[in-house]
């Protein structure tokens, strides 16, 4: 114990294994849904099962918290990151047409990228040649995306002719039915539950949330049972326990080392009429909208974990921070290889600082909650997808403040960040999202008179997303 304690510095930094072991729990139940809404998403794409997704979530988890206890020795947490495990799925595979495998080769090149512009110094550069405008609308974006697809998952908001989208009818008078309505119920009241909790300021509330919606919603198809209702006798009749090893064998055959066997064949983006072009300027785009969204995401929640626990050095920045950077781009690499989104560090790892978690130990207790969790898989995968969807909104909710970062009495720096977020919820990309917004900065200064604001990078990023557009 002693040489745990040395090699993690728990005394040194003021700190005990109690304190370090508490906190690894705290940061593991207001993080663990991962698990559950990433397999959710994932096995929406034909091919894929919930538990083999559910064991390379977990494995990305594991390698990249594990990363961040010996390389960074920090007391932050890793997994597949919201927002960046929509866009995969529903960006790339869903809207360019591209298979998981091709989506698995996007996110190694995410990973590669990052490494290289950590060692390399380069980060910065990148990081700095993206408008602070559009910065500000990223967050808001996936937000909004996250929350949409949320809202669609619970049947909250459907599909409408004229319209296109429109809420559901709650109008038992017209259509409407108890059973058609169990989902979108369940999913209203579990994020007002996840909300007064949040409020309430008690640990794992996006968790509770999710168990607490899944209960409801075999309770309320247990009353249906009452009424002979067959929609409500088809749920329980679907319900089979797996043996959770077969999610280990699914995870084997399905998504281990896809990336390298069948990556790299983008055949079926070729044959549905695209060209060798467009497929150049998809990876080019693609792989930068991954890299800058990794970079956001992994910069703001260290600056935002490290300042709440008082682990920033003299001048501001985060201890270790190379180090946690390059975690996070191994990790990233890893989850490619398991088969799972960019790995990042997540931001629900403040709850286990803000619990007095220190060192690096306090992520080894997290990696090992995840591992146990692996054997799991079965019991996860009795989550509705209305359950879930409660975590998704409320993860919108939670990225709307960014919103306040904006200065929205500058005309033109407010269009950026609107035309940012709007794009990537009305046009169901976050890619496309980004591209606009750095498109429209471009104009803007360039009509003010303020050419000399525009970076010669952003130019150059901003000529790359235009190609695309025009000819993808």
């Amino acid at each position: 114990m002693n040489k745990i304690d040395k090699f993690f510095g728990i005394t040194e930094k003021g700190s005990t294994f109690r304190t370090e072991i508490v906190a690894g729990l705290t940061t593991f139940m207001t993080m663990v849904y991962i698990l559950m809404v990433n397999a959710g998403f994932f096995s929406l794409i034909p091919g894929l099962s919930y538990g083999g997704m559910y064991i390379a979530t977990a494995i990305g988890a594991i390698v990249g918290t594990l990363l961040m206890a010996f390389l960074a020795k920090m007391p932050l947490a890793q997994a597949s990151g919201m927002g960046v495990n929509a866009f995969i799925v529903f960006s790339i595979v869903f809207g360019a047409g591209l298979s998981y495998a091709n989506a698995m080769v996007f996110t190694l090149l995410d990973g590669v990228i990052f490494i290289l512009l950590t060692v390399t110094g380069l980060r910065k550069k990148i990081f700095e040649a993206i408008p602070a405008e559009v910065r500000n609308g990223i967050a808001v974006g996936i937000g909004l995306f996250i929350a949409f697809i949320g809202l669609q998952g619970a049947g909250i908001i459907v599909n409408e002719d004229s319209t296109l989208t429109t809420l559901v009818s709650f109008n038992f008078l017209g259509g409407a039915t108890y059973a058609s309505l169990i989902a979108p119920f369940v999913t209203i009241a579990g994020v007002i539950a996840i909300a007064v909790l949040s409020k309430k300021n008690v640990k794992g509330a996006i968790l509770w949330g999710i168990l607490g919606s899944a209960v409801l919603y075999y309770v309320m198809n247990a009353i249906g049972l009452i009424f002979n209702l067959d929609a409500c006798k088809a749920v329980f009749n679907s319900i089979s326990l797996s043996n959770p090893f077969q999610a280990f064998g699914d995870w084997g055959t399905q998504s281990f080392a896809k990336v390298f066997t069948e990556g790299f064949n983008f055949s079926g983006f070729l044959d549905a009429g695209n060209t060798v072009g467009a497929l150049v300027l998809l990876i080019i785009t693609t792989a930068l909208s991954l890299s800058m969204i990794d970079m956001f995401d992994t910069i703001g929640t260290l600056y935002g974990a490290c300042e709440q626990g008082n682990l920033l050095d003299k001048d501001g920045t985060p201890i270790n921070f190379e180090k946690s950077m390059l975690s996070d781009a191994i990790a990233t690499c890893a989850g490619a290889i398991a088969g799972t989104s960019t790995v990042t560090t997540f931001v629900e790892s403040s709850s286990g600082v803000a619990a007095g978690g220190k060192t690096g130990f306090t992520a080894l207790v997290v990696a090992i909650c995840f591992a146990l969790a692996m054997f799991l898989s079965p019991i996860a995968e009795l989550i509705p997808g209305c359950a879930t969807a409660t975590a998704l909104i409320w993860v919108g909710v939670l990225m709307m403040k960014g919103i306040t970062k904006a200065n929205w009495e500058d005309p033109t720096e407010a269009v950026v960040v609107f035309v940012t977020f709007i794009v990537m919820l009305l046009g169901y990309s976050i890619s496309k999202g980004i591209g606009a917004g750095i498109l429209v900065y471009i104009a803007v200064k360039l009509f003010t008179g303020k050419i000399k604001d525009i970076k010669i990078a952003t130019w150059v990023i901003g000529a790359i997303y235009l190609a695309s557009f025009v000819v993808t």
